[in-house]
């Protein structure tokens, strides 16, 4: 069912839980996802990457998450992700998205704030801004450095907010994109201070692949109402269609079979998402 991004995010903000967002490539991996957030009658929310929205058929990509979206029996939200150019905002938003990442993080907070500012002027949709720099690739697993990683500085988030209008913000705190080189530490203090400064606004964590349960909990507890999720996704359904390939190729090519280990690889790792994301930890000290 079609439901605003923003006000399913402050109801779980509300309930000391979160919503996770799942990147998805296809309409099976969008299927997989809705699936295993009806079973546990979750929200949900449908990524688009904008390497996939700018491809060929990226409009009919988004359309089709769309119809799954209203199609479905609990909130589910289509979100175009990380979108820096602003032709790709309107060509998505016209397809069916939502809810935009407009990121403007390579920018100076003034330009990402006027950025955030001018899509939201825009379109009836809900704008998420990136403030700090969450580093690598969101469509390739790297490993990545998690001290590389570009924080975002508390003292300008509440300026940047007012300028810009949006409605919710990633922030930098020690996660990154791709995988972890050993265990992520999230900066708990630096998290305390960017809540109070955002204020009413909920704070979203990128890059969550790799981040202990238990730390995705405590992030729910400390105010980060979005979750996304994407390299945790990708190898599952890889390693379930390297394992299974053998054995549908010798029983005739049975495409169904491959399709359907693929789809549970993908609803069994959204369902640990979204048990894990569902109730609420202390903050780590």
């Amino acid at each position: 069912m079609r439901a605003a991004l923003d006000e399913v995010v402050a109801r779980r903000v509300n309930a000391g839980a979160a919503v996770p967002a799942f990147t998805c490539y296809g309409a099976g991996t969008a299927l997989a996802v809705v699936g295993a957030a009806e079973s546990l009658r979750l929200p949900v929310i449908l990524l688009v990457a904008p390497s996939s929205a700018a491809a060929g058929g990226g409009p009919r990509l988004i359309s089709t998450l769309r119809h799954i979206a209203d199609d479905a029996r609990v909130p589910v939200c289509v979100q175009l992700d990380h979108a820096k150019d602003e032709a790709l905002i309107r060509q998505g938003i016209e397809a069916g998205a939502d809810a935009v990442l407009a990121d403007g993080s390579h920018l100076s907070p003034e330009d990402n704030a006027a950025f955030v500012r001018r899509v939201r002027a825009s379109a009836d949709v809900v704008v998420e801004a990136e403030l700090g720099s969450v580093p690598g690739a969101e469509d390739r697993a790297a490993v990545q450095e998690t001290d590389l990683a570009g924080k975002t500085d508390p003292a300008t988030v509440g300026a940047f907010l007012d300028a810009s209008g949006a409605q919710l913000l990633a922030c930098g705190v020690g996660n990154v994109h791709g995988r972890y080189r050993g265990t992520p530490r999230i900066d708990w203090p630096l998290l305390a201070r960017i809540r109070q400064e955002a204020g009413a606004v909920p704070l979203v964590l990128h890059g969550a692949s790799g981040i202990p349960a238990a730390d995705l909990r405590a992030a729910a507890a400390a105010g980060v109402g979005k979750v996304n999720v994407n390299t945790e996704l990708r190898t599952a359904m890889l390693a379930a269609a390297e394992e299974n390939l053998g054995r549908c190729r010798a029983a005739g090519e049975d495409m169904l079979s491959l399709t359907g280990a693929v789809t549970a690889a993908a609803e069994a790792v959204v369902r640990e998402v979204l048990t894990t994301l569902a109730g609420a930890a202390a903050v780590p000290t």
